[in-house]
């Protein structure tokens, strides 16, 4: 494969690769290797949340599949998260994808959070009806409730042999879904602190350093309270991926209520946080990694820098998942087995920044960009997760997920 050009893929800016250097001076020999990628994949597989009670999914009636005669595919993902900046409508890989295999693909981006997504899309899928897509993208324990209630496909792997041999081998059995049945890891990624250094006039280190009084208003954090209020709750000494409860959970709402209150706290938005940044209504936040790399390329402002906290970072994963209705699940596992092509994985990672789920990739990305085969963003070893205090939030059951979301939505959402 060609790489892409120097002017069209996203690059680290001279900020994020000073946050790289002082995250751990990680050397390329010791990212590079077959060490490098387990290591990443040890700590990704430690976020799944647990197994769902076992069910009817082998014995579900399908809806008959199309794919043969009718070569389309809708995809639902998050903003910016695919090879495709603001300035362009069409990403690279995915039109490669569609000259190759004949298969249209409209690609939206539907998902401005876990919960608001599915709030949207549930009550058809429980009915039967079409949602008018065949792939949609939801995180780690989003995708155990789809799975739990039935609302997906169950995969081919058969069908899809770049995942089967491809997928970062710790991934390859997670707790919410043995044997990668019905969902495949799409990107990884952690949440801290993002802001333009230039607006703000210093760096910000900690999580205390947002609430300062100049920066009253400008800020912005995340509608999903397993990254904001685990933030926070890390910031009050908690290890949110250890036995903690509801007053710990309260602790860290009561703070981001006051923070909401006294004015620090602009908005508690989805990924549509990112308008607020690029308008300049906030200048920093609680925010995704990958968003702020793609930002400072979006708005040529090498200014926007992505941090983890000194008290800690959290980590996540997304998944490409088949809802129950798709009549195109055929189409879906061809576009999911072509991204498991560690040439293709790795040009989306250059665009992305996020950390990249297949074996191989790494090696790839040396031939596109060797100063990003270096970021611990896209490819954390376990001693960068570990050094960072980098956490996933604890598996909540569904009596405490039902109890703490809507504490998030009462205390903090407003509803």
């Amino acid at each position: 494969m060609t790489p892409i050009p120097r002017r069209s893929r996203r690059r680290l800016s001279p900020e994020a690769a000073a946050v790289v250097a002082a995250s751990g001076g990680l050397s390329r020999r010791s990212l590079l290797g077959a060490g490098t990628a387990l290591g990443a994949g040890v700590a990704l597989s430690a976020c799944a949340p647990p197994e769902p009670p076992s069910g009817g999914l082998a014995t579900l009636d399908l809806p008959k599949d199309v794919s043969a005669e009718d070569k389309i595919l809708k995809w639902a993902n998050w903003t910016a998260y695919l090879d495709m900046n603001g300035k362009e409508t069409k990403s690279p890989t995915l039109s490669r994808f569609m000259e190759e295999t004949g298969i249209q693909v409209t690609y939206s981006e539907d998902v401005d959070d876990n919960d608001s997504y599915y709030a949207k899309v549930a009550p058809q899928l429980r009915a039967g009806q079409s949602i008018d897509r065949d792939i949609f993208t939801l995180t780690d324990w989003m995708a155990a409730r789809v799975i739990r209630d039935q609302l997906c496909q169950p995969l081919e792997l058969i069908q899809m042999p770049n995942v089967v041999n491809n997928l970062l081998q710790p991934l390859k059995d997670v707790s919410f879904d043995p044997g990668r049945q019905h969902s495949i890891t799409w990107q990884s990624g952690f949440a801290g602190i993002g802001y333009n250094k230039e607006k703000v006039g210093r760096e910000l280190k900690t999580l205390d350093d947002l609430w300062a009084d100049d920066l009253k208003g400008k800020i912005v954090v995340l509608s999903e309270f397993r990254d904001t209020a685990g933030l926070v709750m890390q910031s009050q000494g908690v290890d949110i991926d250890s036995d903690w409860g509801r007053t710990e959970f309260e602790n860290a709402l009561d703070f981001i209520e006051q923070k909401i209150e006294e004015g620090y706290i602009r908005k508690v938005k989805g990924n549509s946080y990112m308008e607020d940044l690029t308008s300049g209504n906030a200048v920093a936040g609680i925010t995704w990694s990958g968003d702020i790399f793609v930002l400072a390329y979006d708005t040529e402002d090498p200014n926007w820098t992505f941090t983890i906290p000194e008290s800690g970072g959290t980590l996540w994963s997304d998944n490409l998942m088949v809802p129950i209705t798709s009549t195109h699940r055929r189409n879906a596992e061809t576009l999911m087995n072509y991204y498991y092509e560690p040439s293709v994985a790795a040009e989306v990672a250059a665009w992305v920044n996020y950390v990249c789920p297949v074996d191989g990739a790494q090696a790839e990305m040396e031939k596109i960009d060797p100063d990003l085969a270096e970021s611990p963003f896209i490819f954390p070893t376990a001693d960068y997760i570990q050094e960072n205090n980098i956490q996933a939030f604890r598996v909540l059951d569904a009596d405490e997920d039902i109890e703490f979301a809507d504490l998030w939505s009462t205390k903090v959402m407003g509803n």
